[in-house]
This record gives structure tokens, sequence and C-alpha cells, in this order.
């Protein structure tokens, strides 16, 4: 095998590592939090900050390595625009979702706290949701659009 497809095979999965977990994540946490159940939200928030630690983080590191190890090995030149514009989203993707993992920890410890305390999810939770969605759907359009950018490679 050379080591072209090893380094293709390793980005593919590893973007759908990211991809698949990213929107398996926001599904659940988003159907959780909308039936406002502080024990539901508790358990689904706990396992998505524990999903972004396992597979996400990994990915996100993995994905630009790899991506610029096939740059390299099929002879790109980096000033291609593709590729930059594929970089470039890919960062605010990444910008996108670190403030979505602190948000995700705050969100968790609010339904800890919920849960414990016998009450509601308090209104700020749902002040970090709009944030958290807005935040997700940027980075999922951006991520879409770099996945098109790897297959097409406009010039």
């Amino acid at each position: 095998m050379s080591e072209y497809v090893v380094a293709k095979w390793i980005h593919i999965l590893s973007s759908t590592v990211l991809f698949g977990t990213g929107i398996g994540s926001a599904y659940y946490m988003l159907v959780a939090s909308l039936g406002r159940d502080p024990r539901e939200v508790h358990a689904v928030v706990r396992h998505v900050v524990r999903a972004d630690w396992l597979f996400t983080t990994p990915a996100v590191i993995v994905q630009p390595l790899t991506g610029l190890w096939l740059a390299h090995l099929a002879g790109f030149p980096w000033t291609q625009r593709w590729l930059w514009i594929s970089v470039s989203l890919y960062l605010l993707a990444g910008a996108c979702w670190l403030p979505v993992v602190f948000m995700q920890i705050r969100m968790r410890e609010m339904a800890r706290e919920a849960l414990a305390q016998g009450a509601a999810l308090p209104a700020r939770y749902f002040a970090f949701l709009r944030a958290w969605i807005a935040l997700g759907v940027v980075a999922f359009l951006s991520l879409v659009a770099v996945f098109y950018l790897m297959v097409a490679k406009p010039a």
C-alpha cells in the first residue's frame, strides 16, 4: 500500500469521525435540551463532552496533519486557492468548536445543578444553547464546504 493511500485513508477516516461525532452529538444534545428534563440533559451532555475528548479532539488534530501530508504527497502547490480556502474554513470551524467545548462543559454543570436541586434548567442554559446552535451551524457549513473543496479541488 502506498504512502498516499495510507494518508488518504487516515484523512478520510478521521474526517468521518469528526463529522459523524459532531452531527450525532449535536442531534442528541439538541433533542435532549429541547425536552428540558434535567436528568436527560445531564446524561446526554455528559456523554457529548466525553465524545468530544475521545473522538472529536483526536480527529481535529489528525485532519490538518493528514491534509497537509496529502497535499505534499500529491504535489499540490501551497498557493492553490482551494487549499487555502479549505484551511481557512477548517480554522473557522475550529474557532467555533473551541467555545462550544467550554459551553458544553458549563451546560453539563448547569444540568447537574438543576438535577441536584430538583429544579428546571436555568434560563442561562438556553442562552448557551442558542449560542451553541449558532456556532454549530457555522462549523457545520464550514466543514461541508471543506468536503466539497477536498473532492472538487476547483481551480
